[in-house]
Order: C-alpha cells, then sequence, then structure tokens
C-alpha cells in the first residue's frame, strides 16, 4: 500500500528560510550547540503546525508516491560536516502548494508583484531574470499536475504531448487557425504549423534553403548550417523540423502572454530556453549561430537604435543569415513601408546585403570580414564597439547599440574557419587559442569524457532503454564533451558553463553544440519537470566554495528532473556522502555509486553517484503512474 504524505502550508512557508546565506552563519552553525537547537527546533515546529487550523489541508491532495518503501517523516534531522560546516539535513522537506507546479523561482511574476521592482515593461525587463533573496524562496519540492504522466517519448513527443502533463489549452484556441496545436482527447497535437508557416514548418525550411539555393533545398547546406537562434519561437516548430536536418536550433521566447510555449517545446523534446530580447545581452557568446530567425516574432527592431539588431549581429558567424518573415517585408500599408524603409537603411549601415526575397520572408547575410564596417564614413551610426569591449561576456552585462566587429583570426580567414557538421564536432576550433587550450587538450579531454560515458551508460543500462532519455543537461560542462561523447544517442543536451568560465561556451557552439551561462546558486530559467538527464560534475563541490547552499540546488535540481529522471553526480566523496543523506527526503534512489579511476591525480577521491528521481504525484491525481 503507498504511503500519504500531508504536508500543513506552515511547513512549507518554513522551508522558505535564507539556507543559501551561509556566510552569515558559517562559523556558528559549526557548534553542537546550534545543532542540537537545530534538531530540537524541528521538533517544536512540526509539534506546533502540524494540526494548525491555518495549514493547508491537501486532503486528497496530500503526497502519495510509487516505491517509497514506507518513508517516515517524523521531522528528525542528522548532520553532516562538509566544507568544514555542520549542515544539518532534514529528514523530510515539504511539498510545495499545487498552485507552485509551474514554478520558476527567477522568471516568477508574483515576485515582481510582491516586491515592487520598478521595471520599465517597454523594455520587457519584467520578462528578464529576477531571482528571489534567501528569505523568498520556496524551499519545498514542487507537485506535478493532477493526473501527470511519464512523458511521451521521442520521436513521437513531437507530434504529441500528454495534456495532463501541460494542462493548458489556451494557445490551441488562440492559434488554432495558425495550426500550432490541437487538442485531442488526452493528448495536445503539434500539426507543425506556426503564426507564418500554417502549412507546416517542413515546407517553410525548404522554401528558406531554395531561396538561399542550397543544394537539394536542405537547410544544413552540406553541414555548414548547424546552429539557428529562432526568436520568438511559439512552440518550436521551426525548431523540432530542423532537427530531421542535422541542425540544432536555441528556441527562444519569453514567459509572456504565451507563458507555456517553451513548456510545451521541451515536453515534446525540442531543444529550449527562456529569454528575451530586453537590456541584458543574451546568454550565448559571440558569433554562435549561422542562421538566426523571426517569423512574425513581434519585436520592433528598431527602438533604441537598432539595439535587438545589434544583438543578433554579435550572435551571427561571419557570412550568417537572418530569416526575417514579417509584414513589414511585403505589405503596402504606408506604415510596413515607412518601417521597411528604415530597417533597410539600418541594416545597410550594419554592411548587412540581401541576400533573397520572396513573398513574405526576407533573408538578409552578414559580411565574412571587418572592410566595410572600416570603410564607413566617420560618425556613421551605429558605431563599432569599443575595442575593449569583450562580446563574449554576457551574464549580467547589458546589450550595446554598436556593432561587434570580428576578431583578427576571422577577418583573416573570411569566415569562422570551422568544419562543416559532423566534423565539427571533433575537429579542434580556431577559437581555441582564444581560451589558451591546445588540440592535445582538447583531444585529451574528449577521450576522458568519452571513457566516463560510457561508464555512466554501462551502469545505466538496466534502467534505461533507447528512447528513456532525450533532454539532458551538463550542468558544467566545459568544452562540450561529455555532450559530443553522446552524439550516437537520440538526445540533445543543454551545456551549462559557470560565470566565472563563460568563455569556454563559444567552443562549445563551435563544435556544433548549444548552451548558456548559469550561476548555480540561482534558479535555472526552465520549467519544472523538463529534462531525463542531469549530469553534475563537481557542481556541488563549486557551490560550497561559493559559500551557497547545496540544499537549494538540490531541490532545485528536483524542480528541473521529470519524474523518473537521473542524476549522475561526480564530486568528491564527501560531497557524494552529503548527498546521499537527502536521498529520502527527495524520494530519490540510489542506482548505483562507483569510485573513478584512482590512477588519474584529477580524479582522486572522485565518487560517481547516480540517482533516478521517484515517481510521486499528490493523490488529487485519479491514479499514480509508473
Amino acid at each position: 500500500m503507498r504511503d500519504v504524505l500531508q504536508v500543513p502550508q506552515r511547513a512549507m512557508a518554513g522551508m522558505a528560510r535564507g539556507r543559501a546565506d551561509v556566510k552569515s552563519r558559517k562559523n556558528l552553525v559549526t557548534t553542537t550547540v546550534l545543532v542540537l537547537v537545530t534538531v530540537g527546533g524541528f521538533f517544536y515546529f512540526y509539534s506546533q503546525n502540524s494540526d494548525s487550523s491555518s495549514s493547508v489541508e491537501y486532503g486528497a491532495k496530500s503526497l502519495s508516491h510509487t516505491g517509497l518503501g514506507g518513508d517516515k517523516d517524523d521531522g528528525v534531522s542528522s548532520s553532516t560536516l562538509v566544507g568544514g560546516e555542520v549542515i544539518a539535513v532534514p529528514k523530510s522537506i515539504p511539498v510545495c502548494d499545487d498552485r507552485l507546479s509551474e514554478l520558476i523561482p527567477c522568471l516568477d511574476r508574483n515576485l515582481i508583484y510582491q516586491t515592487r521592482l520598478k521595471l520599465d515593461l517597454s523594455l520587457m525587463e519584467h520578462y528578464e531574470r529576477h531571482c528571489p533573496t534567501p528569505d523568498r524562496r520556496f524551499n519545498c519540492l514542487i507537485p506535478p499536475p493532477p493526473g501527470y504522466k511519464v512523458p511521451v517519448k521521442w520521436p513521437k513527443s513531437r507530434d504529441q504531448v500528454w495534456k495532463a502533463n501541460i494542462p493548458h489549452t489556451h494557445l490551441a484556441t488562440e492559434k488554432s487557425d495558425q495550426n500550432w496545436m490541437v487538442v485531442k482527447g488526452e493528448t495536445i497535437v503539434f500539426p507543425g504549423g506556426g503564426t507564418h508557416f500554417h502549412n507546416g514548418a517542413d515546407k517553410y525550411i525548404a522554401s528558406i534553403a531554395n531561396m538561399l539555393n542550397f543544394p537539394n533545398n536542405n537547410i544544413n547546406n552540406g553541414g555548414r548550417v548547424r546552429s539557428v537562434l529562432d526568436v520568438g519561437c511559439g512552440v518550436a516548430s521551426f525548431g523540432g523540423y530542423l532537427l530531421s536536418s542535422n541542425v540544432i536550433a536555441m528556441s527562444l521566447a519569453p514567459n509572456d502572454v504565451h507563458q507555456n510555449q517553451i513548456q510545451f517545446a521541451l515536453e515534446r523534446g525540442i531543444p529550449a530556453y527562456l529569454g528575451v530580447l530586453g537590456t541584458q545581452r543574451l546568454p550565448y557568446p559571440s558569433r554562435s549561430f549561422e542562421l538566426a530567425h523571426c517569423s512574425r516574432c513581434r519585436i520592433d527592431w528598431l527602438q533604441r537604435d537598432g539595439l535587438l539588431l545589434l544583438e543578433l549581429d554579435r550572435l551571427l558567424r561571419p557570412g550568417g543569415y537572418f530569416a526575417y518573415s514579417s509584414p513589414e517585408a511585403y505589405a503596402q500599408d504606408e506604415e510596413d513601408r515607412r518601417i521597411w524603409r528604415e530597417m533597410s537603411a539600418l541594416v545597410e549601415r550594419m554592411c548587412w546585403k540581401i541576400a533573397a526575397k520572396k513573398d513574405q520572408t526576407v533573408i538578409w547575410v552578414k559580411p565574412l570580414t571587418n572592410s566595410c564596417y572600416l570603410k564607413r564614413l566617420p560618425g556613421t551610426k551605429p558605431p563599432l564597439c569599443r575595442s575593449d569591449d569583450d562580446p563574449d561576456a554576457v551574464l549580467g552585462v547589458k546589450m550595446k547599440a554598436c556593432i561587434s566587429r570580428y576578431s583578427d583570426q576571422m577577418h583573416k580567414a573570411k569566415g569562422s574557419g570551422l568544419a562543416p557538421w559532423p566534423a565539427r564536432l571533433t575537429t579542434p576550433p580556431p577559437r581555441l587559442a582564444e581560451i589558451h587550450y591546445s588540440t592535445e587538450m582538447f583531444e585529451k579531454d574528449m577521450e576522458v569524457w568519452k571513457q566516463r560515458v560510457h561508464n555512466y551508460w554501462s551502469k545505466l543500462a538496466s534502467k534505461i532503454k533507447p528512447d528513456t532519455i532525450r533532454n539532458v543537461m551538463d550542468m558544467k560542462a566545459n568544452l562540450g564533451s561529455f555532450a559530443a561523447a553522446l552524439k550516437d544517442k537520440d538526445v540533445w543536451v543543454m551545456n551549462v558553463v559557470p560565470e566565472n568560465e563563460q568563455k569556454n561556451l563559444k567552443i562549445i557552439y563551435d563544435r556544433g553544440l548549444i548552451g548558456t551561462v548559469h550561476n548555480w546558486c540561482e534558479a535555472f530559467s526552465t520549467y519544472p519537470r523538463t529534462y531525463d538527464l542531469l549530469h553534475a560534475w563537481t557542481v556541488f563541490s563549486d557551490i560550497i566554495k561559493k559559500e551557497c547552499s547545496p540544499e537549494d540546488l538540490l531541490i532545485e535540481i528536483d524542480r528541473i528532473l521529470r519524474p523518473k529522471g537521473f542524476i549522475i553526480i561526480h564530486d568528491k566523496r564527501s560531497m557524494v556522502e552529503y548527498i546521499k543523506k537527502y536521498l529520502s527526503a527527495l524520494h530519490w534512489n540510489a542506482v548505483t555509486i562507483y569510485d573513478v579511476d584512482q590512477g588519474k591525480d584529477d580524479d582522486d577521491d572522485e565518487v560517481v553517484l547516480i540517482i533516478q528521481k521517484k515517481m510521486w504525484l499528490t493523490s488529487e491525481s485519479i491514479k499514480v503512474s509508473e
């Protein structure tokens, strides 16, 4: 018989304390007295609130889960020593209110309202990241929606998902004439349409390739087009249909009035990210994409001296394309014609040229070298960026209304110098020298991760089938060799690099992979339950060095991970032992644990722990899915 856990609301609120504020309690918490007080506090806390009339009476909403084996919630904590600090480990972690089932902590509109942040709505600042302070965090487990099921497997998921997993059908009604999505019984079906391509993304993609005279109307152009940025992507059908051509898109959209579009994209198994062209640079390095795409994305490209278009310019490679499908490209009313004239003048000053124009779509192409920039008349706007501007610095950096010139290497090479896909994945890119890596170091990194991934998968073999895993995140990606080692698997990888290693991200993009910059002291910009596998290589040791809360990170991992998904933790033995103490509270199962080869100095005393998240639902759901 399944165990049922009732979680009073006050217990949930109590967990919203500021565990990330390590500095203020570091010395005190190491004393035995505080540990005893903490333990006693848990007893008092639960005894005072378990029968409170103000608590949420979940009743039928209480926690149910499969295979927990009789976990008992007695509120007792244990303690452990991590990084020289004694940390209390709770016996249980409360479940959040059902209303938080889609919580994205750093993109939470309620937080903006409650804290009364002064934001400029015209600049889209309300769609940018605004993270809660430690005392405002919901340190509780995010529940799935009622009736949640294990997601439909790829490739079938490209075309349909379970309605219960994302119970929002407003886009099906609002976009009914554009074939975005259709509700059919217990599923939501995606016919492949979009605002501009009602007849299907596949035909639209072929038409773009045809306009550019690519061989066989194949958008990958013999492997020379690999990485695409789709701005205002909707439910990411454009990106989903690019995959069959060996082209990967970073499908980008904000958490706006179509707030579930990225959630649908990820549920479908399509690479996607929550972001907006607002005031901050997008979290991608310069020269990352061969093609940028905007299909009726409702962006005013002329605002702020062309600032947003200049951000695309920063991201496009030499000779990169911008495919723009919008009324301004073809309509004849006076306002559209005015916008077209001004936009044409702007891109001309940016040294872009029209590569093709047909019906409702225009495609511009960037220059291959700096020559055009240097020939412009003095005082021409937009200006070139200052020589000391780093076009690859993105985290917390404002967008700039200037043109990022190419490096000397790119200028001389008359292009990016990248090999076509798939050779690009394993060929040392020219920009490797910019991060002080040699070809030998690059090749060694590939060898190491190829062996590590082989070991990971051999340990997972009894738990997974070829279609079990689709959405993967490497939480500390270095050069992207973990993702490269998965090239024969039917998966895609979000490669995340820390803020102090953000220069590495351009190597990841130069290999034909995608990723972003992130500080794991904060929540990631994604919906709950969006990844099947998370790989955490020394991420927890890094968190301790930053004096952030490893417990907060564990709860964030649980938020991101799908039920029945996996976590691979590769870290110091002391960190792994600490994490093991949380397995019961998080409702996670240890699949296996093994020592890393001690023959390598850099692997000294490192351990791999592979974990699977259990399937649990609030018992408001009709049944618990396996």
